[in-house]
């Protein structure tokens, strides 16, 4: 116990209090009929937080736009019926005294069967109409998450779904205030989390999770430069995220040459705010790898993730694999 001590200290962020460093991952699960949440759900949760994990982020759930997703069984957080089942899905975790936040979802324009998987297939512009009542529905959805009783909120910024669309060169070609360099490409995502704090006030902790990848492309950048990444996560910071959950596939490795920070600790370096790091956690060795007879695949301990959240490079230690396989 005493070589992973550091993943059982406290943490404490603004009204947030965990028992330890170790945070549920989101993850899909498309298990909720009609976008309603039902008691398996809710019981799903809970076999978590019994299980002594410090926070919950729940799968993506969709705001109350008609175009926030397509895949059946993705839970909604609009409508009388769902929202009762996030309240019964909060109810069964703070019993087991857990904390949970919603991870608020927007797709945005995703390829359908048939369509070619390039950056080229790029719909049309959203009108400033259409975007603003976007953004309001994230708000719409973040009060709900303050009025259930969440213990704050993560909006998903990453892998390649709406808000992701705006920040990369390849899926915005707008020529107006959308548009334009890394920094002028986040001010869709400023206002939604402008909005937000608006809507939850000043002590609710808001995560944002945003990802150099996309699943489109595990390779590609977002930003190539401890510099570009600086003037990426200004705006945002300055919008109101309280928490960075910085998606990777592997979260040992080096975000940039010259450094071993990863991309949470060059996150956590830039901003001074709290980060989430996450990526093949509870695995030794890389995901794909496991696959093959590679020999040579990197095998991992948990001692290098203690050692690093030991020295301050990240906060809290995202992982889904684990928490699928046991609830404990």
């Amino acid at each position: 116990m005493n070589q992973i001590r550091a993943l059982f200290e406290p943490f404490t962020y603004k009204s947030l209090t965990l028992p330890n460093r170790i945070v549920m991952a989101p993850m899909t699960r498309a298990k909720s009929p009609n976008g309603i949440p039902g008691p398996e759900v809710a019981a799903y949760y809970r076999r978590r937080a019994e299980g002594g994990v410090g926070l919950i982020i729940t799968e993506g759930t969709l705001i109350p736009h008609p175009g926030a997703g397509f895949t059946p069984g993705v839970p909604y957080f609009h409508g009388e019926a769902s929202l009762a089942g996030w309240r019964r899905v909060v109810e069964e975790v703070h019993q087991a005294g857990g904390k949970i936040f919603p991870q608020l979802w927007h797709v945005g324009r995703m390829l359908q069967p048939g369509e070619i998987a390039t950056e080229h297939a790029v719909g049309a512009e959203m009108a400033q109409g259409e975007i603003d009542r976007v953004v309001l529905h994230f708000g719409t959805a973040a009060k709900s998450a303050l009025e259930l009783g969440f213990d704050g909120l993560e909006i998903h910024g990453a892998h390649g779904y709406l808000i992701d669309q705006f920040f990369r060169e390849g899926t915005n070609r707008r020529t107006d205030a959308y548009g334009g360099d890394l920094a002028a490409r986040t001010r869709f995502g400023g206002e939604v989390i402008q909005e937000i704090r608006q809507q939850v006030g000043p002590d609710f902790p808001i995560a944002f999770r945003f990802s150099q990848w996309k699943q489109q492309d595990y390779l590609v950048k977002l930003a190539k430069t401890p510099g570009e990444l600086e003037r990426f996560l200004g705006p945002l910071t300055a919008a109101g995220v309280d928490i960075f959950h910085c998606s990777t596939r592997r979260y040992w490795e080096p975000e940039f040459e010259g450094s071993e920070l990863n991309l949470a600790g060059w996150t956590k370096k830039i901003t001074g705010k709290p980060t989430i790091t996450v990526g093949a956690v509870s695995v030794d060795r890389e995901f794909a790898a496991s696959f093959s007879s590679d020999e040579a695949s990197s095998h991992r301990t948990l001692d290098d993730l203690v050692e690093r959240l030991e020295r301050g490079e990240f906060d809290l230690v995202a992982d889904g694999r684990a928490l699928i396989a046991s609830p404990k």
